[in-house]
């Protein structure tokens, strides 16, 4: 079977690689607008869900992966930035504080779908204002919920994490090969 990572991310299709090299990449076309959940750890499942079922439901006899990652703090779900005074808010509002990233994973093969959502909690050390304004204009924080990439600028900050580091860069890679494993799939 074919496997399909639902994901334009160049960090997942990294992570994804740690696994097997042999998946095409479909991004999804999934309308997140309208997903509510009772958690961020559930929405993070649920934007996963999306996002591999609208893929799956194009591409039958394939094994599709989807991915969202949710930075919540306080309750507050911090995704990716509008621009830039948003991303120096949500930089700001994490400088010196603990927070929870959320990573949700689906797998389908359109006939079976299975899902878990996986928690880290992220510790920064107080962010110093010339790092995190040359953070943003570098561009790194657009694409990125929270406005951070733990592998990039963020390394700066990092005083400590509980939980696996690969959830915060957006693919938790043991859970999803162990999840994968229960596919049909010959890994290369």
């Amino acid at each position: 079977m074919k496997l399909i990572l639902a994901s334009g991310s160049p960090r997942r299709r990294e992570l994804l690689g740690l696994y097997t090299r042999d998946f095409a990449v479909c991004v999804s076309k999934f309308d997140e607008r309208s997903v509510r959940a009772d958690t961020p750890a559930a929405l993070a499942e649920a934007l996963a869900r999306g996002k591999c079922l609208a893929v799956a439901a194009d591409h039958p006899g394939c094994v599709v992966v989807g991915s969202d990652t949710v930075v919540e703090l306080d309750g507050e779900i911090f995704g990716k930035p509008r621009d830039a005074a948003d991303a120096r808010r949500m930089l700001r509002a994490l400088s010196g504080r603990t927070h929870q990233v959320h990573t949700g994973v689906c797998v389908s093969d359109g006939v079976r779908t299975e899902s878990f959502a996986d928690s880290c909690r992220v510790t920064f050390f107080p962010i110093p204002e010339d790092e995190l304004e040359r953070c943003i204009a570098s561009g790194e924080p657009f694409d990125k919920a929270g406005a951070y990439a733990i592998q990039g600028q963020a390394a700066l900050w990092l005083d400590r994490l509980e939980g696996d580091y690969y959830t915060i860069m957006g693919l938790p890679v043991s859970r999803t090969a162990r999840l994968l494993d229960r596919f049909d799939l010959e890994k290369r």
